[in-house]
């Protein structure tokens, strides 16, 4: 029998992978410190951890990036991933990143339901077109936007030009067989609902799965699992396994304006 929580277990096949959540931390902040546009803390709820924070581009705004953090959707913050806008702020997009209440605090639903919450308070501050991305637990989060259950309203949904899921996860099922569902506390119906490969797409908007080729072969499945079935529904998807990266170094080419990643997140591919 296969060894899900093994399948799942990113730092396990990671060397030095202890180390990284100090350095993402340490790089964030240091960005952070030159920015000459960044507005933290916007409330888009009443929770605590219910905040988002915008890097603005130095000249007009082209638009709005989201940008949602992964962790297994319980760990983490919108803290220690600034660095991560600066592809896109170099062209022009203003980027905001929320944070949001983790598991075992709030269910999964409620992540994604504060997730659509944070991208409307977003769009009401930025105007122009609006691009997602979502890293693993933030992938998921991403696509979950663009299912026929989606509550975001038509106005900021129309405006919505493509979404790139990173290493994100479409099929949650799977995790109920996992130590980590001690915490999320998943039954069938909520991974169901919560798959957004199990949902039909509500509009045509392009969606790319994006993933590292070093990383676990369940992150491959899944992004192609995403990639194949919205597929039959009319959607523009694309697989990307990007050779050589695992699942933390397949996100560092967001903070580089002349990467490919950073080309597809804003659409200049």
């Amino acid at each position: 029998m296969r060894d899900w929580d093994d399948a799942y277990a990113n730092s396990a096949h990671i060397p030095g992978s202890d180390k990284m959540q100090a350095l993402w931390a340490e790089r964030a902040a240091a960005y952070r410190a030159g920015l000459k546009e960044f507005r933290p803390d916007i409330a888009y709820g009443a929770g605590e951890r219910q905040k988002l924070d915008l890097i603005l581009p130095d000249g007009d705004s082209k638009g709005l990036v989201v940008f949602v953090h992964g962790g297994y959707w319980m760990r983490f913050d919108k803290s220690a991933w600034t660095d991560l806008a600066e592809g896109a702020r170099h062209h022009g997009w203003t980027v905001a990143l929320p944070s949001y209440t983790l598991a075992p605090a709030a269910r999964i639903s409620d992540i994604t339901a504060e997730i659509t919450a944070a991208i409307a308070k977003a769009a009401s501050l930025v105007s122009g077109p609006i691009r997602l991305a979502g890293h693993s637990a933030g992938g998921h989060l991403v696509t979950r936007m663009l299912c026929d259950d989606s509550r975001l309203e038509s106005a900021v949904f129309n405006r919505i030009a493509g979404t790139l899921s990173i290493s994100g996860l479409h099929d949650l099922r799977p995790l109920l067989k996992t130590k980590m569902n001690d915490t999320l506390r998943m039954t069938m119906e909520e991974a169901s609902l919560e798959s957004a490969a199990l949902h039909l797409p509500r509009g045509h908007s392009p969606v790319t799965a994006w993933v590292g080729g070093s990383e676990r072969p369940e992150f491959i499945r899944q992004s192609d699992l995403m990639a194949n079935i919205w597929t039959g529904f009319d959607v523009p998807t694309h697989l990307v396994i990007d050779p050589g990266l695992n699942h933390f170094t397949v996100i560092d080419g967001l903070k580089e304006p002349s990467s490919p990643i950073t080309a597809r997140l804003i659409g200049l591919d």
